[in-house]
């Protein structure tokens, strides 16, 4: 994959916008739906009141919901429409674009610019002007009938990476791209788990946490998930049903190369498959009592994201959580001074602190001694702001518009840990390129003096800003 190929990717959908979408007033007939798309040679029509889309009606609906169920002609569209359609943004990208359509399985997509619609970007159309890898590894996941036809649709990922960094792709993209990967095998999993189970018997999220759920994924790596369970759930009735779907799901992201949680932190850990309101229960109790292990599993499940399911269960614990977070000083305090365990790799006089052991000697960890002071940061910041966001880069931007930190310290620690990630994703992808295994070590020769000391310069922006950090929040530790 050269840089072009990306760059076509990466390119805001409303450069794929070639016509004004076709709209119908949700009153006409079906067979005026009809005839209107038979004379506009369009595949779809927008149902707006005044400017307001209120749904879309695609050539699919009218065949099964209108002919093969022998509805009458003359009943108004809006019986077969799908009403508040899922839509995307306009400078969302092509890559954006093509995952929306797969997690969502929907053919057709209202591309907005502010309250407007654009047009409408279709599957089809976006893999004949783009099948270079990202988007042909999406749609190739998404066609796959069993765990076998994953296992090889996902074989590659590791070279996918290594492709993007060749083409100069941001740290950012990348992340979203591995991670939307990793959502498009849980989804297709999932749709596989309901074949051969039936639909589910009460509403659920499956929710992903750590870096899947921050949309920061290098690779392939651990799975972190857990299942939100409607209220109406009984164990005795449903139990055995979310076993068995949170096992064939967990057993084949292991089998795609997502290997299971060495802390059991998965949804077939039953204490992560539980109730809207025992998860309720579980963070009061953790932010009302912040002890090591609470402290840890704030850390884990704070970092939430859906990828399937009914999206509102973990809208309702966010609102929750977040506002008890947010409320509580004390629970904050701990946070911080949780957070502030997590050092950068700078040894008493200022300078870069390799490691010394025998497995990986004159090294630094990566993830642990370089990002992981950020993501903590950051989460800091959307805790004491109430922040939406879960990607570290985005609640660094949302945590500037507040006080949480000046906007250039947000400026420095973006770019900082910008610098750092596409540090550790050149690392992955010369090791992918020499046949090896990646990981996290940078190794001391792989740098020369200059990077050395630009790599210095970037942990200590982290501990100034650490430092600001605690100053504010008067951090407190748990013996």
């Amino acid at each position: 994959m050269d840089s072009n190929e990306f760059n076509n990717q990466a390119q805001p959908l409303s450069s794929l916008i070639k016509r004004e979408p076709v709209v119908i007033s949700p009153n006409a007939s079906v067979r005026e739906a009809a005839a209107l798309m038979r004379e506009q040679g369009v595949s779809c029509l927008l149902l707006q009141t005044g400017d307001s889309l209120v749904g879309i009606v695609t050539d699919r609906d009218i065949r099964n919901k209108a002919v093969a169920a022998g509805l009458d002609y003359n009943d108004s569209v809006l019986h077969i429409a799908s009403k508040q359609p899922i839509t995307i943004d306009a400078q969302a990208t092509v890559f954006e674009g093509l995952l929306m359509l797969t997690q969502h399985n929907i053919h057709h997509l209202p591309v907005m610019q502010g309250a407007r619609v654009l047009g409408v970007i279709t599957a089809t159309s976006l893999m004949q002007t783009h099948n270079a890898s990202p988007v042909a590894v999406a749609n190739d996941i998404r066609s796959q009938h069993n765990v076998d036809g994953l296992v090889k649709a996902t074989a590659n990922t590791s070279e996918l990476q290594h492709s993007l960094a060749r083409a100069d792709a941001s740290a950012y993209s990348i992340g979203h791209i591995m991670t939307a990967i990793t959502d498009g095998v849980t989804i297709r999993l999932l749709e596989l788990a309901h074949q051969q189970l039936g639909p589910a018997p009460v509403p659920y999220a499956w929710v992903a946490a750590g870096s899947q759920g921050r949309g920061e994924q290098t690779a392939k790596t651990d799975q972190d998930n857990c299942l939100i369970l409607d209220n109406a759930y009984e164990p005795a009735l449903h139990g055995e049903y979310f076993n068995a779907l949170a096992t064939f799901v967990c057993d084949g992201l292991n089998a795609c190369g997502y290997v299971y949680c060495p802390g059991d932190m998965m949804a077939t850990n039953p204490r992560w498959r539980v109730t809207l309101a025992q998860w309720q229960a579980y963070f009061a109790r953790w932010i009302d009592q912040p002890d090591p292990k609470a402290l840890m599993l704030t850390c884990v499940f704070f970092d939430l994201r859906c990828v399937a399911g009914t999206h509102d269960l973990l809208d309702n614990l966010r609102q929750n959580f977040a506002a008890k977070a947010q409320a509580n000083g004390i629970f904050q305090s701990f946070m911080v001074g949780n957070a502030l365990g997590h050092k950068p790799a700078l040894n008493w006089l200022g300078n870069l602190d390799w490691n010394a052991a025998k497995k990986h000697p004159k090294s630094i960890n990566l993830k642990h001694n370089a990002i992981v002071p950020i993501v903590d940061l950051g989460r800091v910041y959307a805790l004491a702001e109430g922040g939406s966001a879960v990607n570290t880069l985005d609640r660094l931007s949302q945590a500037s518009q507040h006080i949480a930190i000046s906007h250039a310290g947000a400026h420095d620690l973006r770019d900082t840990l910008a610098y750092l990630s596409k540090l550790r994703i050149q690392h992955q992808a010369q090791q992918t390129a020499a046949g090896q295994a990646p990981d996290n070590y940078l190794r001391a020769h792989e740098l020369s003096n200059f990077e050395k000391s630009r790599l210095k310069h970037a942990f200590k922006t982290i501990v100034g800003l650490q430092e600001a950090v605690g100053t504010r929040f008067g951090a407190q530790r748990l013996a």
